[in-house]
């Protein structure tokens, strides 16, 4: 698991470092590249390859989707580490881009980030036609805006030390965390030209990815460390967020969560053993960095 993930991260970063060589340079691109290379995982890259295999697509395209995915989440989290936001110093083991660079400098390398992701989509490089390069653009956009990232961020801060119920909390997370894994869950079947009925299977199949995540996440910070989670731990309790360990506890939301690796595993298994790849992904979401 570990050395498909180890390259397809080296794969995406190999096309992400060659992208921007191309293009003329700038002071903000020193920033933009900190925040992009600053050594993710790349997970929601692995779940676009492992949704994309069974569709048999090309690897090399679903690497530049990647690239514009990584953008997507690269910039997501330069903001969400800004003191109006969630106030974190510490990403990945090293400074937040803003105590590295001022917060003009990382909200404005986090909007560049955001926007060089559909210059991706849109280039030559991505051997599609107009249709489907629209088609992925629109649905990555949905899924950073006021309907994925942007609104799931909002509802975090608006949630803070309030009562709130587990639909509203799930509602949340998902925006939050998996509308953007439901663009690299539904991507493979966009570029596919599949029915729409499938494509909504597919983008609820991400959303519970999104959720998974979000929930192994902040098992994380509740038990995790500082060095091996590379950010501060226990943040979640101190702000009074609303999360499935606060509304649940924590042993309740560990059930939660493998009760939702089996929800998925079981809409997959139509694909028998080519879902192999996608079940160790799960598997590994849940148990990293415990």
């Amino acid at each position: 698991m570990q050395k498909k993930l180890d390259r397809i991260a080296k794969d995406t970063n190999f096309f992400l470092k060659r992208f921007i060589a191309k293009q003329k340079k700038t002071d903000l691109v020193v920033a933009m590249k900190y925040g992009l290379f600053s050594g993710g995982k790349k997970i929601r890259s692995k779940i676009l390859v492992d949704i994309g295999s069974l569709f048999n697509l090309n690897y090399k395209s679903l690497i530049i989707i990647g690239a514009a995915v990584e953008c997507i989440h690269a910039y997501s989290l330069i903001h969400d580490d800004l003191p109006c936001m969630d106030d974190d110093s510490i990403r990945r083991g090293k400074p937040s881009a803003h105590i590295k660079f001022g917060e003009a400098t990382a909200v404005l390398a986090g909007n560049s980030l955001l926007t060089m992701a559909f210059e991706i989509l849109s280039h030559s490089n991505l051997n599609f036609n107009e249709k489907i390069k629209i088609d992925l653009i629109n649905k990555i956009s949905e899924s950073s805006g006021h309907l994925g990232i942007a609104g799931g961020q909002y509802l975090d801060l608006y949630y803070e030390h309030k009562k709130v119920s587990e639909r509203k909390i799930v509602e949340m997370e998902i925006k939050k965390t998996g509308k953007l894994f439901s663009f690299c869950c539904v991507a493979p079947l966009i570029i596919k030209k599949k029915n729409k009925k499938d494509m909504k299977k597919f983008e609820d199949i991400g959303s519970d990815i999104g959720l998974l995540f979000q929930v192994a996440d902040d098992l994380i910070d509740y038990k995790g460390n500082l060095i091996l989670a590379g950010k501060k731990t226990g943040k979640d309790k101190k702000k009074g967020k609303a999360t499935l360990i606060s509304l649940l506890g924590y042993k309740n939301t560990i059930k939660y969560a493998n009760k939702l690796i089996f929800k998925i595993n079981n809409k997959l298994k139509k694909y028998g053993t080519k879902s192999k790849n996608l079940s160790e992904t799960l598997d590994y979401i849940l148990n990293r960095n415990k």
